[in-house]
């Protein structure tokens, strides 16, 4: 169910309406896990079995191990850990693995060839994780709490933390300290309206008149598309494909927060305008911050992080975006993006380990421009899941050196570039915000938000999934 969809507004105003009614106030968790329930089930009716599946086996999980002490609780983490990944590998990672090691054709195989891809399966797993490990840590400070109070009362805890809708397909990734203290009676009064507006303003816009849009012209990259394409066109398809990725997810982060505000719930930022970054380390500070802080946490530190030496470091940062990247689709073009990353952050790390950072504004400047465009390269992979084709695509840029001449392709290029501008913009706003000038100009600010809203309604492209729908 798309969050500009008719059927999703009407779910929402339902679910809004009764969920500040006096007279359901005492039901508003239960009121927002029934229709976080039906939103998760109304493409893939059967696969909430398996949302239902992971809530309780996770819920029961930390309950015991809140219970227990010494070796039980470490076992009861570590089988829960498995239990997650078991789960993912399955449904996500077993038609890849039967067609890398050529098992299609046997009974089983074809059984694993044909397993849907569910819905936010890469989320609420990775939040299940996080639920058993920081309750097995001791970072979940309301353990014993939530022990005392009953299995009933966590589990419904549970779902919501799992289940809310406006995170449940694409995140962020919520932590359950930071979400578990947020779940109680909310009143109308509450809600931070400019807030929640903003926040939907830009997201919608983002994602209904820029990613939506770009996608009508950034088709050219699919294969066979761009085989004809010279140089000139191949590299602003490129760019306009970096500015709609952003566009839809940083969108779709947006519209997730701002519907929690509304239903008196704050969840953290995912993006931090990634594309001003001038290292690679930045931009993944700035980048799906709920991810980089996920992996950081339960795999990066876990390994060792920074404390085992320098090339151990440098092994741990490899390994971790190799899987990072995995994490993003069944498919080895992930695991190399994700590995391209490990690389970028890798060489950096050891250039900073031997060369101190300069703060001259034209080297940080260049270092920007060098960051974009490996960034840039590298979402060829995520356009082209097909390895084969991304490297035909690459291999297009320098064999079709030319200047653009057909009408189409200069169309195409020029809606890309009006299209890209807004997050352009965007990033520089952000980059001027400090600025004399600029808040004298902020004053007029609501005249912008007005014109964003009148583009929501008059230019959304052709309705399309949020790309991390796949994931």
């Amino acid at each position: 169910m798309l969050f500009n969809s008719q059927e999703f507004l009407w779910l929402f105003f339902g679910t809004f309406l009764l969920y500040y009614l006096p007279f359901f106030s005492s039901y508003q968790v239960k009121i927002l896990i029934l229709s976080s329930f039906f939103f998760y089930a109304y493409g893939q009716p059967v696969l909430l079995a398996l949302l239902l599946f992971s809530i309780t086996m996770n819920a029961y999980i930390s309950y015991v191990i809140a219970n227990h002490e010494g070796v039980k609780r470490k076992f009861l983490s570590t089988m829960g850990v498995v239990a997650n990944l078991v789960v993912i590998v399955f449904f996500k990672y077993s038609g890849m693995l039967t067609h890398t090691f050529g098992f299609e054709d046997s009974g089983i195989g074809h059984f694993l060839m044909m397993l849907p891809l569910p819905l936010g399966i890469s989320f609420f797993t990775f939040e299940g994780i996080t639920l058993v490990v920081d309750v097995y840590k001791g970072h979940y400070g309301d353990s014993k709490n939530f022990s005392q109070k009953g299995f009933k009362d966590h589990l419904s805890k549970t779902m919501l933390f799992v289940s809310f809708f406006p995170h449940l397909i694409a995140g962020p990734i919520l932590k359950a300290n930071e979400f578990y203290p947020q779940i109680v009676s909310k009143k109308w009064s509450g809600i931070h309206w400019e807030k929640a507006f903003r926040q939907l303003v830009v997201g919608y816009f983002l994602k209904v008149v820029v990613a939506d849009n770009l996608k009508d012209y950034t088709y050219w990259i699919d294969y066979p598309n761009f085989m004809l394409l010279s140089t000139t066109s191949l590299l602003v398809m490129l760019f306009g494909y970096s500015m709609q990725i952003f566009s839809d997810f940083a969108g779709y982060s947006l519209i997730a927060l701002g519907l929690a505000t509304l239903f008196g719930y704050e969840l953290k930022g995912n993006f931090n305008f990634p594309y001003i970054s001038t290292s690679f380390g930045e931009f993944w500070r700035r980048w799906h911050i709920s991810l980089s802080t996920f992996l950081k946490e339960y795999l990066y530190f876990p390994l060792g992080g920074n404390r085992k030496g320098k090339l151990r470091t440098y092994f741990n940062l490899f390994v971790t975006m190799f899987l990072g990247g995995l994490w993003h689709g069944a498919a080895w073009s992930y695991a190399v993006w994700g590995t391209a990353h490990g690389l970028f952050l890798a060489l950096e790390r050891l250039k900073n380990d031997y060369l101190p950072t300069s703060k001259i504004p034209f080297v940080q400047f260049m270092g920007g421009i060098l960051v974009f465009t490996g960034v840039t390269f590298a979402w060829l992979l995520f356009k082209l899941p097909d390895f084969s084709h991304a490297v035909l695509y690459l291999q297009n840029l320098s064999a079709n050196i030319r200047f653009e001449t057909t009408y189409d392709q200069l169309k195409s290029i020029g809606s890309i570039t009006v299209y890209s501008f807004p997050v352009v913009a965007y990033h520089v706003r952000y980059l001027l915000c400090e600025k004399e000038f600029y808040q004298k100009v902020k004053k007029i600010e609501w005249v912008l938000f007005g014109l964003m809203l009148l583009l929501i309604f008059v230019n959304a492209g052709t309705k399309a999934d949020f790309i991390y729908f796949q994931f």
